[in-house]
């Protein structure tokens, strides 16, 4: 993969009112390897991860989703990489914890999931787009959001119901909306660019051509040959996709 430190440069620390997160994704034009590489978070350590979980399928397409939050006085960090195969969609997810306020004491906590795609029940894509009654159809979408559900677990959103009277003050119990949904990325063309938008339609489209038995779009982008390890890192942890 090139001589890149595993270790990425730690964020600053620094008060920030609220909360703001920032994503950057992948471009379709690069390979996994040179996509790893562009978000800078670990590559090398990253490639090993998803390289050991692919088992020596090859990548049909991915998607890298890289993550910032700021809270507070707390900066955190947090990559998921889709590699979509012929039979498989391998979900990694890396974070990772300064142990000291210095930040000298850093892990990286790892999980990876194996799911078929035969197991695969939706691919959801909700798209935004700006002033709709002037569309045409050259306008790019303004924001994007891929779910992806396999397990049957669903999200359950309640509220308090209403009738509409402003006045009326009796209990009309709870109203919500149930969601199937394993993982969620948004994608945001203000924040990631028009192109970060394009590359989580093809891996989408790539994954519903997999999922149904159609013939899906090759792309060239597989990791470098395996090196030697000298270690292995063996808990696995439980995956901390953000919602």
């Amino acid at each position: 993969m090139g001589d890149m430190s595993t270790k990425s440069p730690t964020p600053q620390s620094r008060p920030v009112n609220g909360h703001h997160t920032a994503h950057n994704h992948s471009s379709q034009g690069q390979s996994l390897d040179q996509a790893l590489q562009q978000a800078g978070f670990y590559p090398r350590l990253v490639a090993d991860v998803v390289e050991d979980a692919l088992d020596g399928r090859d990548c049909l397409s991915h998607l890298v989703h890289l993550e910032t939050h700021f809270d507070r006085a707390e900066v955190r960090r947090h990559i998921t990489v889709l590699v979509l195969t012929e039979d498989m969609l391998v979900i990694t997810h890396v974070d990772d914890q300064q142990l000291d306020e210095a930040g000298e004491q850093t892990v990286a906590q790892i999980s990876t999931e194996s799911v078929p795609v035969a197991q695969i029940r939706s691919v959801v894509l909700s798209y935004m787009y700006s002033q709709p009654q002037d569309y045409k159809p050259s306008d790019p979408v303004r924001e994007l959001t891929v779910s992806i559900a396999w397990s049957g677990g669903q999200r359950l959103d309640m509220g308090p119901a209403s009738c509409g009277d402003p006045q009326c003050e009796a209990d009309h119990g709870y109203s919500g909306t149930i969601a199937q949904e394993d993982i969620v990325l948004r994608i945001s063309a203000e924040a990631d660019g028009l192109q970060a938008v394009q590359d989580a339609k093809v891996f989408a489209r790539a994954l519903r051509a997999v999922n149904t038995g159609t013939a899906a779009p090759a792309q060239h982008a597989t990791l470098p040959a395996p090196r030697p390890r000298s270690g292995v890192f063996g808990n696995r942890l439980s995956r901390g996709h953000q919602r």
